[in-house]
Parts: structure tokens; C-alpha cells; sequence
């Protein structure tokens, strides 16, 4: 593959601010809750037209950092990921006290201010969650798992290391959208599926360990415990409407998510060999984007086919690739989510775009009647 390539030093160089603008959230936040009415608005405006709009005018970030870039110039980098669990954490929970003791807001405008809420544990959150449970440093793993915990989701850490990554592209994967598959209906699926899958691909780790399931080690217990915690946490600081309120925007932010891996792999299959063997993961396998903003925003997760190819690369070092060797997303994500929602107008988009996609990387496949419907056997081990 071929990667597009800094040829300045101002290009190769690391600047940590531009991704500071997540903060953003914060003090939207903090009006919404306050002032309720038409502030609470200015929460999704941030993040669904705010970025895409500046994305139209700035364009793309086709530069690629140093990956080699030692860990000692990535502090600010790390900082961002670390400080984002204590700050969701008052967030939310600042939220709940005050909607239930302070406020004076209705019923339609403390839902709408939770679905803000929802908004960004899922937009920043679970972005950020994601980048920690990818490291090795037990500190980062630990803060991912905190923060899926407030969205009452930690069994995607689970799935997404565990199933996703070895597995996306073939009928294992339960968040590799299936061609002509609506968004609504690969959500009910991969909400019926996930916990299951999640907990088949522990039992099988478990198992080469010569452990039960039911043993103290599966981090499953782990989630259940700390998602325990926070929804008594939320019964303690307001009651049954705290709780109700808490799992509200744990919803909302758990949409936002599959929103997103709805339309990181939509379509895109990996070549069944036979067997239940399948190709290796390849940058092709991963919808990508390169706008400039949006990137920022979302700490460069739209640069998902490096992601996928070097799981364990920072986020600031992520690569871009030349559009001729991975398929592109005609904008940033926020858009795109948004277009997937209406699966009519998502169809007309996307089906030609991954029919050119098997032209371009498997002219030699002539049925894709299997690939369209997942129906090749699951890889082996998989669990």
C-alpha cells in the first residue's frame, strides 16, 4: 500500500491543541443544563452540523505524521484520552443531581438535555474509550472500561478486541453491516447478538487457559460489576428518575456508536478461502476519510483502515492512505451517520459504491450471493 507522505518538516509536525476542540462539549453541556430551551440545541448543531460545515470549508488533512514518533512527544496527546472519564463523570452525574434537585426544566427539555448528554458520551466517550482499550498500559485499558461503563456498554470492549478486529469483513463480526442491510435492522441485530458474542469469544479464551467462563478472570464480570455501580450511583444522586434518566443517555450513546460501525465496514467483505479460512485484514476493508475536522473531532477514527491494519497505533499517527487503494466516504462521519439513518437514500449511495469496490479489489469473485449474506462459515477458532 501506499501511504500519502509528508515532504515538510511543518507537515510532519505533531500539534496536540487542534484536538483539544472535543472540549467543546463541555461548556455546551453546562448551558444546556442550566438554561435549557433553544441551548440545549447547540449540543448535536456542535457535533452534526457545526464540523461538517467546517469540513466543506477546510477541506482534508491528507498529511501523515512520523509514525515512528517516540511516546515522549505524545503527552498531550494522551492527556486528552485520560482526562475525558473524570470529566464525563461529573457531566453526567452533575446532570442528574441537578435535574432532580435544582432544575425547573420540562419533561421535553430534560429528555432533550439527556439526549445532549447521550450525544457526547457517544460522540467523545465511547471515541475516546475506544483509543484507550487498544493500548497495552493498564492505566489507559482501565479508564476505557470506566468510560463504556457509563454507557452501559463494556462488553464492547470484548467484541470490538476480541471479534471485530480479527474477525470484521466475515459472518463472525457482529457490527460489519451486511450489503442491503438497513441501519435499523443491523442495530436490533447487533444489540440482540452483541453480549452473546461478546461472551462465546471469552469463553473460548478462557477455555485455551483450561478455565471455566464462570471464572473471576472473565473481564465480563468486570463490566456488569462497574455498570452496576453507576446505575446505583445514579439511583443515589436522584432516584428512579436518575436511573431512568442514565440509561436514557446510555441509549443514545450506544446509537451513536453502531451508527458509526454501521458505516466503518458497510459491505465490505473479506475473501473467503475455503475451510473457514479467510484473507488477512487489509486497508481495503474499512471505509475511510480524511476530512480535516471531523478528524479532529473524533481523534482520527475516521482514519480507520491503518487503524484496523496497526490497532495499536496512537491516534495522532494514524496514516492516510491514496484514495485509489481504499475506499473513500464521500464526507466526514457526522454526515454520513446521518444519511444512514434514511436506509432508502444510504442504499442508493452505497450500493454502487461497494459493487465498485469488488470490481476494483476481487474481479475474480462472480458470486457474491454468500458475501451479500454473510452465509460463508465462520472462521476457525473463532468462538
Amino acid at each position: 500500500m501506499t501511504l500519502k507522505s509528508s515532504t515538510t518538516p511543518d507537515n510532519a509536525r505533531l500539534k496536540a491543541w487542534p484536538y483539544w476542540i472535543t472540549i467543546g462539549f463541555v461548556p455546551l453541556v453546562i448551558l444546556a443544563v442550566l438554561y435549557g430551551s433553544w441551548t440545549i440545541l447547540l449540543i448535536p448543531a456542535f457535533g452534526w452540523v457545526l464540523m461538517p460545515l467546517l469540513d466543506t470549508v477546510l477541506g482534508k488533512d491528507l498529511r501523515n505524521p512520523d509514525p515512528e514518533t517516540p511516546e515522549s512527544e505524545l503527552f498531550w496527546f494522551r492527556l486528552l484520552t485520560c482526562i475525558w472519564f473524570p470529566i464525563q463523570f461529573l457531566l453526567v452525574y452533575g446532570t442528574l443531581y441537578y435535574l432532580s434537585h435544582i432544575g425547573q426544566h420540562s419533561t421535553q427539555q430534560t429528555l432533550g438535555i439527556m439526549f445532549g448528554i447521550g450525544v457526547t458520551t457517544g460522540t467523545m466517550g465511547i471515541v475516546y474509550a475506544h483509543e484507550l482499550m487498544h493500548k497495552p498500559n493498564r492505566l489507559e485499558r482501565n479508564l476505557g472500561d470506566l468510560l463504556l461503563a457509563l454507557v452501559l456498554y463494556g462488553r464492547f470492549r470484548t467484541e470490538h478486541l476480541l471479534v471485530h478486529h480479527p474477525h470484521v469483513g466475515t459472518p463472525r463480526d457482529t457490527v460489519t453491516a451486511r450489503y442491503n442491510e438497513g441501519f435499523h435492522r443491523a442495530f436490533a441485530r447487533t444489540l440482540a447478538t452483541g453480549f452473546g458474542s461478546a461472551w462465546r469469544a471469552e469463553k473460548a479464551m478462557l477455555a485455551r487457559r483450561g478455565r471455566s467462563p464462570f471464572h473471576l478472570s472473565n473481564p465480563i464480570w468486570k463490566y456488569l460489576a462497574w455498570q452496576s455501580a453507576f446505575l446505583g450511583l445514579a439511583y443515589a444522586v436522584a432516584g428512579w428518575l436518575g436511573v431512568g434518566l442514565f440509561v436514557f443517555q446510555a441509549f443514545v450513546a450506544i446509537w451513536q456508536l453502531e451508527l458509526t460501525n454501521y458505516v466503518e465496514h458497510y459491505g465490505l467483505t473479506r475473501q473467503h478461502l475455503g475451510d473457514g479460512k479467510y484473507e488477512p485484514v487489509k486497508p481495503h476493508h474499512s471505509w475511510d476519510s480524511a476530512h480535516r475536522v471531523s478528524g479532529l473531532l473524533l481523534i482520527n477514527l475516521q482514519r480507520h483502515a491503518d487503524h484496523h491494519v496497526h490497532p495499536m497505533r496512537r491516534f495522532p499517527l494514524l496514516q492516510v492512505y491514496e484514495e485509489a487503494e481504499v475506499p473513500m466516504l464521500p464526507t466526514g462521519y457526522p454526515p454520513m451517520t446521518a444519511m444512514a439513518m434514511i436506509p432508502p437514500l444510504w442504499r442508493r449511495v452505497f450500493k454502487p459504491r461497494v459493487r465498485a469496490w469488488r470490481k476494483q479489489f476481487y474481479p475474480d469473485i462472480t458470486d457474491w450471493g454468500p458475501y451479500k449474506t454473510m452465509s460463508h462459515p465462520s472462521p476457525k477458532g473463532a468462538g
